[in-house]
């Protein structure tokens, strides 16, 4: 069959997939993947639990401003994706919309990898977030003990740095805040 008489994908697909199943769709085609392990989990709760309070309540002495939320469902054009964390800056999004999805491509986003998920994260949806505007976007392993971080410029990313292990950093966007990378990795 060819690809233009291949049905594409797109929100039926997503609603209809089984509940134990994380599914998204790119360019067409529905990935399932299965809910995330717990270390992967407890890394991005971890991280969640770093930035959320001075970030999103302006606690602890953060500024405030932010909006972050753990796995939305974003639709981004043609592609409905669940990344593992994601911040709005208040400016853009004053209130939380009632809707299970939201349409406002977010300031950041943070995908935590695994050796299921890293090459569709990079490959797949890193570009469609540059293709949509998302301005910053953290890649951390749990595996590796590494975060990444990027910015977009233009239409690309560009690699900030690669840190790793026990370091205490400061990351765009959010450097205002000292971020205990240990945290992340704790079991």
């Amino acid at each position: 069959m060819s690809d233009a008489a291949r049905k594409k994908a797109g929100y039926k697909e997503v609603l209809g997939a089984p509940a134990h199943m994380v599914a998204e769709v790119t360019h067409g085609t529905l990935h399932l993947q299965p809910r995330p392990r717990f270390r992967h989990a407890r890394s991005t709760s971890a991280l969640g639990d770093l930035i959320g309070p001075p970030f999103n309540w302006g606690d602890h002495g953060g500024p405030g401003g932010w909006l972050i939320l753990d796995e939305p469902e974003l639709h981004l054009g043609e592609h409905i994706v669940v990344p593992d964390l994601v911040g709005w800056r208040r400016e853009r999004m004053p209130e939380l919309p009632d809707a299970a999805y939201c349409e406002l491509a977010p300031d950041w986003i943070c995908e935590a990898l695994s050796p299921s998920t890293a090459a569709f994260d990079r490959a797949e949806k890193m570009p469609i977030y540059a293709q949509h505007g998302v301005r910053h976007a953290w890649l951390i392993d749990p595996d590796l003990q590494t975060l990444e971080a990027f910015e977009l410029e233009g239409s690309r990313w560009l690699l900030l740095e690669v840190l790793r292990g026990d370091a205490t950093v400061r990351v765009p966007p959010f450097e205002a805040i000292e971020l205990p990378l240990a945290r992340l990795w704790a079991r």
